[in-house]
């Protein structure tokens, strides 16, 4: 089945879309303490992230620019079913065995700790593509749209190696990485259309 470029950049950035969507709604639950679906929001991230990997390599293929933003995304995409596998497999029986045997809490924690390694790492690659499509759809004419979603995944990209390096909690209780991240991604669903007007 052949599909064009326009048709795979248009999916890729629904594929965004709904991946920002999920990541708002956990997030939103969890603050309010509310009951987290997490098999339904993670399963259905997993999803996600597995066809955006696959549309964002054909992409990477079939387009002859922007090779960088695509692969960025893929890989990004690549590492999110890392980190949603991750936390539907091991957090809970980790948990359950940190509560039920001394000793076990440290290692509960570092597999916290690798999601969440694995999580910035991907945010890294995201705002890497915002801002490969936000300068790419200033060049287009959008200087607006293109310049805020450039600036917001350099926040996005300084954010999240900032996390890597000194730890989640290194901007306290602000969410700068993560939300930052979220927002990187909605607005680069918003700029990567102009792959395939500009592609050729």
């Amino acid at each position: 089945m052949e599909i064009s470029l326009k048709r795979t950049v248009q999916v890729i950035a629904a594929l965004l879309i709904l991946a920002a969507i999920t990541q708002a709604a956990y997030t939103a639950l969890y603050l309010a303490k509310a009951d987290v679906p997490r098999q339904l929001l993670w399963g259905s991230e997993a999803l996600i992230f597995v066809l955006l990997a696959a549309f964002a390599g054909s992409a990477l293929v079939e387009a002859k620019r922007f090779s960088l933003g695509f692969s960025a995304i893929a890989f990004s995409a690549a590492l999110n079913v890392v980190q949603v596998g991750v936390g539907l497999t091991m957090f809970g029986p980790f948990r359950e065995a940190a509560g039920a045997v001394e000793g076990v809490a440290p290692a509960a924690s570092s597999i916290v700790a690798f999601s969440f390694m694995v999580y910035n790492a991907a945010k890294i690659l995201l705002g890497l593509a915002a801002i490969v499509f936000g300068m790419a759809k200033m060049n287009a004419g959008s200087k607006a749209l293109g310049g805020i979603t450039a600036l917001v995944g350099a926040v996005a990209m300084i954010t999240n190696a900032a996390s890597m390096a000194m730890g989640r909690t290194v901007f306290g209780e602000m969410p700068l990485a993560g939300g930052s991240g979220v927002l990187a991604t909605v607005l680069l669903a918003l700029c990567v259309s102009v792959a395939a007007k500009q592609d050729g």
